[in-house]
C-alpha cells in the first residue's frame, strides 16, 4: 500500500474521473448553442441534462453492486467507452431525440466511473490517507470543468458542434485505453477479494447497506449539498449570468472558473479537517447547506441585476458545496465494511444527483410557464423569470436540512448505545475556551516565575 503503483493508479483513475466531468458538463457550457441547433425550449434543453443526470442517478446503485463485484478496472473502462460512443452520437445528432441518445450514454458511463475511483484509494492507501485522497480525487475531477469552459468551448464556436464533441470522444477513447492498460483493482500482495455472491446475496448487501442509518446520512448530506452547485454549473448558471444577470459571455466563463478553482482548493483542507474532526462532519455539512441558503436569498432578493462581488460570494459558497458533498461518501466508507462500500457509496451518490435533476427539469418547467403566459415580457430568460424559479431551490435545501439532521440523530442514537457520545456542539466550544484560558494562564504563570 502507499507505493508508487498505488500513486500510479489512482492519478490513472482521476484522469478518468476528470474526462468524465468533461463529458458531464460540456452540455452546460453548449446550451445556449444547442438551443439554436436543436431548436429547442427551456424543458427541452434542461431536458438533456436531466435525462443524463437520470440514467446517471438510476444506475449509481447498480453500479455500485457490479464495482463489488467486478472490481473498478472493468467499470472505469467501459465507462469511458460508453461516453465516447454518447458523444460521437452528440456530435451528429441534429433533432433533440438524437441529442438525448447521446447524453443518455454520456450519464451511463459517467455512473461508472467516480464510485469505482473512490473503490480503488481504500484498496491502495491506507485508512489515514483515506478522507484527504477521496476529496483530491474529487476536487482534481472538477479540472474536466476547466476543460469544458476553456478549451471545449473555444472549439464550439471556432470550429462548430460536431468537431467540438468529436474532440471529446477521442478524449474518452484515451481514458478508456489507458485505465484498460494500466489499472489494477488492488496491490498484488492485498487479501483476496470474497467471492462473487450471487442475486440473493446482493439484494441482502443493498438492503442490508440501506438499512444502515450511517448510509442514509451520507446520502442525504450528498443531497443537501451537492444539488445546487450542480445545477447552477451543469445548466442554469451560464444562462443565469448572460441573460438574467447581463454579464458577457466572458465574464460568466470567468466565474464559473472560478467555481472549479475554489472547489480545487477547499477540497483538501476540507478532507483535512474531517479527518481531524470526524465526530463533527454533519455539522460542517448542515453549516454549508446554510450557507447555500443564504447565498441565494441575497442574490434572488436584490433589486435589479446582482453585482459582480456578490455573484462572486454566491458562487463561492456553491463550489464549497462540492467538497462538502464528499462528506458523504466518508460516511458510507466509516458504517459499511469494506466488501459493502461500493454498494454504499452509490445509495448515497443518488441523493444530490436526484435532487439535482428534479430541479434542473423543474427550473426549466417553470421558466416556460412564465413566458407561455405571459409573466416574462422581458423574454425567457429574464431576470424576473430566474427569481421566481431559482426559488424552487429552496424548498430543496429544507427538505435536506431536515432529512441530514433527522438522519444525525438516529446514527448519534446508535452511537450512544456502543458508548460513543458526541458532546454538544456548544460544551464543546466552552470547553475549548476554558483549555485556552488555562493555557493563558499557565503561560503566565512561568512568565512571572522566570521574572521572579
Amino acid at each position: 500500500m502507499d507505493s508508487r503503483r498505488a500513486w500510479l493508479v489512482w492519478g490513472i483513475g482521476v484522469f478518468a474521473y476528470l474526462v468524465a466531468i468533461t463529458h458531464r458538463t460540456s452540455f452546460g457550457v453548449a446550451g445556449l448553442v444547442a438551443t439554436e441547433r436543436f431548436g429547442a425550449t427551456a424543458s427541452a434543453l434542461s431536458a438533456f441534462t436531466v435525462i443524463q443526470l437520470m440514467v446517471y442517478a438510476g444506475l449509481q446503485i447498480p453500479v455500485g453492486v457490479l464495482v463489488d463485484r467486478f472490481g473498478p478496472r472493468v467499470m472505469i473502462a467501459t465507462g469511458a467507452a460508453l461516453m465516447a460512443v454518447g458523444q460521437l452520437q452528440l456530435a451528429a445528432a441534429t433533432t433533440v431525440p438524437g441529442g438525448v441518445v447521446g447524453r443518455v450514454f454520456v450519464g451511463a458511463g459517467d455512473a461508472m466511473t467516480f464510485i469505482a475511483v473512490i473503490r480503488l484509494i481504500p484498496l491502495w492507501f491506507p485508512s489515514r490517507r483515506v478522507p484527504v485522497l477521496t476529496q483530491l480525487t474529487g476536487q482534481l475531477g472538477q479540472f474536466g470543468q476547466l476543460i469544458s469552459l476553456v478549451p471545449f468551448a473555444f472549439v464550439l464556436h471556432a470550429a462548430g458542434w460536431s468537431p467540438a464533441f468529436a474532440g471529446l470522444a477521442a478524449l474518452g477513447v484515451l481514458s478508456c485505453v489507458l485505465s484498460a492498460a494500466l489499472l489494477r483493482n488492488a496491490p498484488a500482495d492485498a487479501p483476496p477479494l470474497p467471492a462473487r455472491s450471487g442475486i440473493k446475496d446482493t439484494g441482502s448487501d443493498l438492503a442490508t447497506a440501506w438499512r444502515q442509518p450511517g448510509t442514509r446520512l451520507g446520502m442525504w448530506t450528498h443531497f443537501a449539498t451537492q444539488f445546487s452547485g450542480t445545477v447552477f454549473v451543469l445548466t442554469w448558471g451560464y444562462p443565469f449570468l448572460v441573460s438574467g444577470q447581463g454579464l458577457d459571455p466572458a465574464t460568466a466563463s470567468v466565474l464559473l472558473s472560478l467555481f472549479v478553482v475554489v472547489g480545487i482548493v477547499c477540497g483538501p483542507f476540507l478532507g483535512s479537517w474531517v479527518g481531524r474532526h470526524p465526530l463533527r462532519r454533519s455539522t460542517m455539512v448542515l453549516a454549508v447547506t446554510f450557507a447555500t441558503v443564504a447565498a441565494w436569498a441575497a442574490v434572488l432578493l436584490h433589486s435589479g441585476p446582482s453585482p459582480v462581488w456578490l455573484l462572486v460570494v454566491l458562487i463561492l459558497v456553491l463550489a464549497i458545496g462540492g467538497p462538502a458533498s464528499m462528506i458523504a461518501f466518508d460516511f458510507a466508507r466509516t458504517f459499511n465494511p469494506s466488501h459493502r462500500i461500493g454498494t454504499a457509496t452509490g445509495i448515497v451518490n443518488v441523493g444530490g444527483f436526484f435532487a439535482a435533476l428534479v430541479t434542473m427539469y423543474l427550473i426549466g418547467v417553470i421558466l416556460d410557464l412564465l413566458h407561455t403566459f405571459g409573466f416574462s415580457p422581458d423574454g425567457l430568460y429574464s431576470l424576473d423569470s430566474f427569481r421566481v424559479a431559482f426559488s424552487f431551490q429552496f424548498l430543496v435545501l429544507g427538505i435536506g436540512i431536515g432529512a441530514v439532521i433527522a438522519s444525525r440523530r438516529k446514527v448519534r442514537a446508535i452511537m450512544a448505545e456502543r458508548g460513543e457520545i458526541v458532546p454538544p456542539l456548544r460544551d464543546v466550544i466552552a470547553d475549548n475556551r476554558r483549555r485556552r484560558r488555562q493555557f493563558k494562564e499557565e503561560l503566565k504563570d512561568q512568565r512571572e516565575a522566570r521574572k521572579g
